[in-house]
C-alpha cells in the first residue's frame, strides 16, 4: 500500500464490530429495495411502452426523469444528512420511494407514471449517500474502500431481483400486481429501520452543527467542491457508472431484443450477466483498493478502456448480429462499471472533513447520475432520428467516455497531491493528540 495515500486509522475512530455490522446492514437493506425500485423499468421497459402507448423519447423520459430527480437532490439530501443524521433521511427515502413504486402499479395514464416514476426517483435520491455516511461513522476509516464497495455489491443484487423476480413476475400476474406487490418490500425495510437503525455508536456522536441558513448550505458546497479530490471523484463517478447503469436501467433490454434479435428469455440472461459480473468485480475492486490506495485510478481509467473498447467491437461487429461470444463479453465488461464507479467516493472521502462528507458524497454521486440522464436522453431522440438505428444511438456512449476522461486526467495530479499533503497533515496530528 503506498505509503501516501494509504487510509490511516484517526483519533475517534468508530470501533466496527458486529453491532456495526447489522446496523448498517439495516441501512444496506433499504438501498436493495430502492434498487430494486430504481431497476424494475428496466425489465418492464418493452411493458411500459405498450401500456401507455408512448415511442422510445417518451420511454426514455420515465428513466430521464427519475434520474433528474436523482441527480439535482444529491446535494441537498447531502447538506440533510450532514445536519439531520442518517435515520431521518431514510425514513423519508423510505416513504417516497415506496409510495412512487405503488402509483406506478396504479398509474392509469402516462403523465400519473411519470408522476410516480419522479416520487421515486426522489425516495431513492435518500438512500445511497445515507448508506455512505452510515458506513463512515460505524466503522473504521481504512474500511471505507470496502464497506463502499459491498453496499454498491448489495445494490446490484437488487438488480439481480429485478432481472430475476420482477421480470417473471409482469409475465406472470401481470402489471399491477407485480409493482404493488414489490412495494411491499419497502414496508418491511421501513419496519426494521423504525425499530434498529442508529445513526453512530455511543460514545463517537458528531460534534453539532451551529450553523445554518442558506450562508452556511453555500459554504459547505463552496469548500466540498473546492477540493480536487471532489471534482475528481466527480468525474470518476461520471465516466464509470452510465455505461451499465444506461444498459441496465432501460435500453439493454430492447437492443439485445431489437437489435440482436435475442429473446426475452435470452436477454434477461445477459442482463442478470451484468448483475453478477459486478458483484464478483466489486469484491475485487474493494479488496485492491483498500490494499493498495495507489491502485484507485488505474482500475477507474482501466475500466474505462475495456468499456469502451467492449461498446466498439459490439457496435462495428460486421453483420446484422453480434456473436453470442461477444454480447456475453460486453456484459461481463459492464459488470465493472458500478464498482469502479464507487472508486469515485474514496477519492472524495479522504478529502473532506467529516463534518462535510454528506455533502461531498452527494457532489460525486451527481456525476453518473447526470451522465445516464443525458446518455438515456440521447439514445432515445437518436432512435427516433435514426429509425432505431441501435449502433447510431448507442455511439453516444463514447461522447460522455471522452468528456470524462479529458476532466480525470486534468485534474488526477492535483487531487492526489492534495491528498498527500492532507495525509500528513493528519498524521502529525494524531501524533500530537494525547492519549
Amino acid at each position: 500500500m503506498s505509503s501516501a495515500t494509504a487510509p490511516v486509522s484517526l483519533p475517534g475512530d468508530p470501533p466496527g464490530g458486529k453491532k456495526a455490522v447489522l446496523v448498517w446492514s439495516i441501512g444496506v437493506a433499504v438501498y436493495f429495495v430502492a434498487v430494486i425500485f430504481r431497476t424494475s423499468l428496466g425489465v418492464a421497459g418493452l411493458d411500459a411502452a405498450d401500456r401507455f402507448h408512448v415511442n422510445a423519447s417518451a420511454l426514455s423520459t420515465f428513466s430521464i426523469l427519475q434520474l433528474l430527480v436523482y441527480a439535482g437532490m444529491q446535494i441537498p439530501v447531502g447538506l440533510m444528512v450532514d445536519r439531520l443524521g442518517t435515520k431521518k433521511v431514510l425514513t423519508i427515502g423510505v416513504v417516497l420511494f415506496t409510495i412512487g413504486q405503488l402509483g406506478f402499479a396504479f398509474s392509469p395514464s402516462y403523465g400519473m407514471a411519470l408522476v410516480s416514476r419522479a416520487l421515486l426517483g426522489c425516495g431513492d435520491a435518500l438512500t445511497f449517500i445515507s448508506v455512505l455516511r452510515l458506513g463512515t461513522r460505524w466503522f473504521p476509516a481504512r474500511r471505507g474502500p470496502m464497506v463502499a464497495q459491498l453496499a454498491g455489491l448489495v445494490g446490484m443484487a437488487g438488480n439481480l431481483v429485478s432481472t430475476l423476480v420482477l421480470a417473471r413476475l409482469l409475465h406472470s400476474v401481470g402489471w399491477t400486481a407485480a409493482f404493488a406487490g414489490s412495494a411491499l418490500c419497502g414496508v418491511v425495510v421501513l419496519v426494521l429501520m423504525t425499530l434498529f437503525l442508529k445513526d453512530h455508536p455511543e460514545g463517537h456522536e458528531p460534534e453539532p452543527v451551529q450553523h445554518s441558513g442558506a450562508a452556511f448550505v453555500r459554504k459547505q458546497i463552496a469548500l466540498s467542491w473546492r477540493e480536487p479530490g471532489t471534482r475528481l471523484g466527480l468525474w470518476v463517478h461520471f465516466t464509470t457508472q452510465f455505461p451499465a447503469m444506461v444498459f441496465l436501467l432501460l435500453w439493454g433490454l430492447p437492443f439485445l431484443v431489437e437489435a440482436q434479435g435475442l429473446s426475452r428469455a435470452t436477454a434477461g440472461e445477459l442482463l442478470t450477466l451484468v448483475v453478477l459480473s459486478n458483484m464478483v468485480i466489486g469484491l475485487v475492486y474493494g479488496q485492491i483498493v483498500a490494499r493498495h490506495h495507489a491502485a484507485r485510478l488505474p482500475l477507474a481509467l482501466g475500466t474505462i478502456g475495456t468499456t469502451a473498447t467492449a461498446w466498439a467491437a459490439t457496435l462495428a461487429y460486421p453483420g446484422d448480429h453480434a456473436p453470442m461470444w461477444l454480447l456475453i463479453a460486453l456484459c461481463s465488461v459492464l459488470g465493472a462499471c458500478g464498482p469502479a464507479s464507487m472508486i469515485g467516493f474514496d477519492f472524495a472521502r479522504p478529502a473532506n472533513p467529516p463534518e462535510r462528507q454528506g455533502t461531498a458524497s452527494g457532489i460525486t454521486n451527481m456525476g453518473g447520475f447526470i451522465a445516464s440522464m443525458t446518455t438515456l436522453l440521447a439514445i432515445g431522440v437518436l432512435l427516433d432520428a435514426t429509425g432505431d438505428n441501435y449502433r447510431i444511438a448507442f455511439s453516444a456512449v463514447f461522447v460522455l467516455e471522452a468528456l470524462g476522461l479529458v476532466q480525470i486526467l486534468r485534474l488526477k495530479s492535483r487531487a492526489v497531491r492534495r491528498e498527500r499533503e492532507q495525509l500528513v497533515a493528519s498524521r502529525v496530528e494524531a501524533v500530537h493528540v494525547p492519549a
